[in-house]
């Protein structure tokens, strides 16, 4: 198997977003039962990190 830098740096970026997101407790834990509040907790988090950079 090659090495593929491209492949690599994508991979690399998905990796840092998550560890991004596990950082809010409530996404880590995952304390909502329902998926739809789940996601919205995502987005909602996924909105702050756009808005302070």
């Amino acid at each position: 198997m090659n090495f593929d830098a491209e492949t690599y740096k994508g991979r690399n970026t998905v990796e840092r977003s998550f560890i991004i997101f596990k950082q809010w407790r409530g996404i880590a834990i995952r304390y909502d039962k329902l998926a739809l509040t789940y996601r919205a907790s995502v987005v909602l988090y996924a909105v702050v990190i756009w808005l302070r950079q």
